[in-house]
C-alpha cells in the first residue's frame, strides 16, 4: 500500500505560507509525503532565503516535504503588490497549472498520486480542482475563526443594509455577530481594509463571496484554539481548530521555515546581553508600509522611552526613503538598540530578554506572541489586524491599543503606552496565564491535538 501523499497549496504570502508550512511537518512526523506548492515567484524567494540560513543544511526541504511550484500568470515587470492583478491572475491561471501538476503525479507512479489536497482558504478554486479529479480535500484558515464566522455573515450583513453589493460598509458603526463575539467596526471589515482603493476591495469582497471552500472540503482547519475564540466556533461549528501549530514545532523549529526574506540571526546573540523582560520588539509583518514620516515618530517613540529595542525593518518598509535616517538613527542608539531587515521571530519571541511585542497584529504574529505569553502594543495595518487588535485588547486584554491623531501614532503615545505596558503586572499575568491555557491544547489529550490526530487518521485511511 502505497503512503499517504498530501499536496498543500497556501496563498502566496508569508503569513499563509508559514502556517501551512507548520502543518506540513506536523503531517510529515506521521509518515505522510508532502508536496508543497508555491508560486514560481514565491518558491524563487524561499529558496534564496533558505540557501543562506545554516550552512550544515545540504538541502533544502526533507524526504518527507517535496517544494514545488507552478506559474500565478504574473508578467515579471507587473506588481504583485496590487492584489486585484494577483488575485485575477491566480484565479485565471492557476487552476489549470494544478490539475496538470497532479495529473503529471499521478503518472509518474502510484506512489506519486496525491491522495489528499489541503489548501488555503483563499485558493478555494483548488478543491473544486481536487473535487474534480476525485481527490479528498480539506480547507485551511490562516486567519482567525472569527473571519470565517464573518465570511458566513455577509448574506445576512446585505440584507440588512449593513454593506452594499461591493462589500462597502454603508456606514461606520459597531455590530456583533452573536453574543459574545468580538465587537467589530464596520470600516474595519477585512476586505474594506485592503489600503489599495476601492477596485481591490470589490475583488477581495466577491472572491469571499464566491469561494465555496467551507462548502466543499470534507474537513475544515484553522490555526487556532477554542480558548481563544469560542465564540467564533460556536458561529462556525464545522471548522476545527488544530493549533497553535507554532507551539508543536520545537522539534522542527531548524527545518524548512518558508521565510520570503533572509533572517539575521545576530539579533539572537545581542538579545543574549540583555536583562530578561527588557526589549521592546517591534515588528510589522510583510505587507505593512510607513511613510517617512510615522517611521521617524516611532524611531523617536522607542528612543525617548529608553528602553533597550529590536526593531524589523524589512526593506521595502517605506519604499526607499528612510535608509540614510535608519543609518543615522541606529548609530546614535547602537547602545540599547538594533535595527535589523528579517528576524528569526519565533526564536526572538521566546527569548526571556523580550519585554513587549509591538506589532501589526497579523495572525500568525498575534499567535506567537500569545504562545510565549508576551504582552502586546498594537499597530494593525490592513486586512484582518484590525479584528486580532480586537482579541488582544479587549477579549484577552493582553495587549494596549496604540492611538492614532490626524492618521499618525506620535512619539509621545508610543512612549506613554510601552511605559503603561510595562508597568501593568495584571496584564503580563494575564498574557501568562492565556498562554498556559492555548499551549495546553497541543499537548495530549487537548482539544486541537485530537482534532489533528483526528485530521491524520482521516488522511491515512
Amino acid at each position: 500500500m502505497s503512503r499517504a501523499h498530501v499536496l498543500v497549496l497556501p496563498f502566496p504570502a508569508q503569513g499563509h505560507v508559514n502556517p501551512l508550512m507548520d502543518l506540513s511537518h506536523e503531517l510529515a512526523k506521521h509518515d505522510i509525503k508532502i508536496t508543497f506548492v508555491n508560486t514560481d515567484f514565491i518558491n524563487k524567494q524561499i529558496m534564496e532565503a533558505e540557501a543562506t540560513r545554516s550552512e550544515d543544511k545540504e538541502q533544502v526541504g526533507s524526504d518527507q516535504i517535496q517544494m514545488v511550484s507552478i506559474p500565478d500568470g504574473i508578467e515579471q515587470e507587473e506588481d504583485r503588490n496590487r492584489w486585484e492583478i494577483l488575485i485575477e491572475s491566480i484565479w485565471q491561471v492557476m487552476p489549470m497549472k494544478l490539475e496538470q501538476l497532479i495529473q503529471e503525479k499521478s503518472e509518474k507512479s502510484e506512489n506519486e498520486k496525491i491522495s489528499c489536497v489541503v489548501a488555503d482558504a483563499a485558493m478555494g478554486w483548488a478543491l473544486e480542482v481536487a473535487e474534480k479529479m476525485g481527490i479528498h480535500r480539506a480547507t485551511f484558515l490562516s486567519t482567525s475563526a472569527a473571519v470565517l464566522a464573518l465570511c458566513f455573515s455577509i448574506p445576512k450583513l446585505l440584507d440588512d443594509g449593513i454593506i452594499d453589493d461591493d462589500g462597502t460598509p454603508t456606514k461606520d458603526q459597531i455590530i456583533h455577530l452573536a453574543p459574545n463575539m468580538p465587537a467589530m467596526r464596520t470600516k474595519h471589515f477585512p476586505w474594506a481594509q485592503m489600503g489599495a482603493g476601492l477596485n481591490a476591495q470589490k475583488l477581495v469582497f466577491n472572491c469571499m463571496m464566491r469561494n465555496n471552500a467551507a462548502e466543499i472540503a470534507e474537513w475544515a482547519i484553522c490555526n487556532s484554539a477554542h480558548e481563544l475564540e469560542p465564540s467564533a466556533f460556536a458561529c462556525a461549528p464545522n471548522i476545527l481548530p488544530i493549533g497553535p501549530l507554532q507551539a508543536s514545532k520545537s522539534n522542527h523549529v531548524d527545518h524548512l521555515a518558508g521565510s520570503f526574506w533572509q533572517e539575521d540571526s545576530t539579533c539572537l546573540n545581542w538579545l543574549d546581553q540583555q536583562p530578561d523582560k527588557s526589549v521592546i520588539y517591534v515588528a510589522f509583518g510583510s505587507f505593512t508600509i510607513f511613510d517617512l514620516l510615522q517611521l521617524q515618530e516611532l524611531a523617536l517613540g522607542l528612543e525617548l522611552s529608553n528602553k533597550p529595542f529590536l526593531w524589523v525593518v524589512r526593506s521595502d518598509i517605506n519604499n526607499g526613503a528612510v535608509n540614510a535616517f535608519l543609518k543615522e538613527f541606529e548609530d546614535r542608539l547602537c547602545s540599547h538598540g538594533k535595527v535589523v531587515g528579517w528576524a528569526p521571530q519565533q526564536k526572538v519571541l521566546t527569548h526571556p530578554s523580550i519585554a513587549c511585542f509591538l506589532s501589526h497584529c497579523g495572525w500568525n504574529s498575534t499567535i506567537e506572541g500569545v504562545i510565549n505569553g508576551v504582552p502586546f502594543l498594537s499597530w494593525p495595518y490592513f486586512a484582518d489586524q484590525f479584528l486580532n487588535e480586537t482579541y488582544i485588547c479587549d477579549i484577552w486584554k493582553v495587549g494596549l491599543r496604540l492611538n492614532r491623531d490626524n492618521g499618525i501614532i506620535s512619539q509621545e503615545e508610543i512612549t506613554f503606552k510601552i511605559k503603561q505596558l510595562l508597568n501593568d503586572e495584571g496584564l503580563r499575568a494575564r498574557a501568562s496565564e492565556l498562554k498556559e491555557k492555548v499551549i495546553d491544547n497541543v499537548k495530549d489529550g487537548g482539544s486541537s491535538n485530537k482534532n489533528l490526530k483526528n485530521l491524520v487518521d482521516w488522511i491515512k485511511a
